[in-house]
């Protein structure tokens, strides 16, 4: 294992220097190995491996590309590890989103458009008063991934989407046991799409703090 990591670290200097960038193809293997001073087999492994998480490409018949590098391509891996989560640390996702989320909120308001905005009222009027508990959380993670995209910040956009999946069982649970749980979500909904159309960065990152902070709370009262 240790001569596999020390060939993903020499294909990683040779990315980070920019010896290699994105939409690269690499040399022939027995040439990289012969240039890195690597044995065939450890670098086979370090491609292996490199490309699970997205930083290349091996296309069978063609070669082994560096991907794009693009901050969603690798922060897959991200949603991919955090569905490992135990149950014991769904709180602590909640504690990461409640400091990102309505960062990337505020931010929004100054890039969110009126098309997008319309958007997420006309999905709010959809549900109506009264929607089923596993509508109201697919509509939450649609609603909410549409705010962070209009953040402007592609590398908060992907965090968000990878931390979203672990929280999710954790607000069906609080949709099916807390009473006004539906009611009080699409309050918080409807305030936040309010705050971004008035463009109001600090009344929508208060919003959506309290958006969040009350499932955290909702679920600490339960452990």
């Amino acid at each position: 294992m240790a001569v596999t990591d020390e060939a993903i670290e020499k294909i990683k200097g040779m990315i980070v220097s920019g010896a290699l960038r994105p939409g690269d193809r690499l040399p022939k293997e027995s040439e990289l190995a012969a240039e890195l001073g690597l044995s065939r087999n450890s670098l086979r492994e370090a491609v292996r491996a490199l490309s699970l998480i997205r930083i290349l490409d091996v296309r069978q018949g063609d070669g082994t590309y560096v991907t794009s590098l693009d901050p969603q391509l690798l922060l897959e891996a991200l949603s991919f590890v955090v569905d490992f989560h135990r149950d014991d640390t769904v709180l602590e996702f909640l504690a990461v989103r409640r400091i990102l989320e309505p960062a990337a909120t505020a931010m929004a308001c100054a890039h969110i458009s009126d098309a997008t905005l319309d958007a997420l009222s006309a999905q709010l009027e959809k549900l109506g008063p009264q929607p089923s508990v596993e509508q109201l959380v697919a509509c939450d993670l649609e609603f909410h991934r549409g705010i962070v995209q209009s953040s402007g910040n592609s590398v908060l956009c992907s965090l968000l989407d990878g931390l979203s999946g672990p929280t999710t069982r954790a607000r069906v649970w609080r949709g099916l046991t807390q009473e006004d749980a539906v009611s009080r979500t699409l309050h918080e909904h409807r305030a936040i799409v309010g705050a971004l159309r008035d463009r109001d960065a600090e009344a929508a990152r208060s919003w959506a703090t309290v958006h969040i902070a009350s499932v955290e709370q909702w679920l600490r009262s339960t452990l």
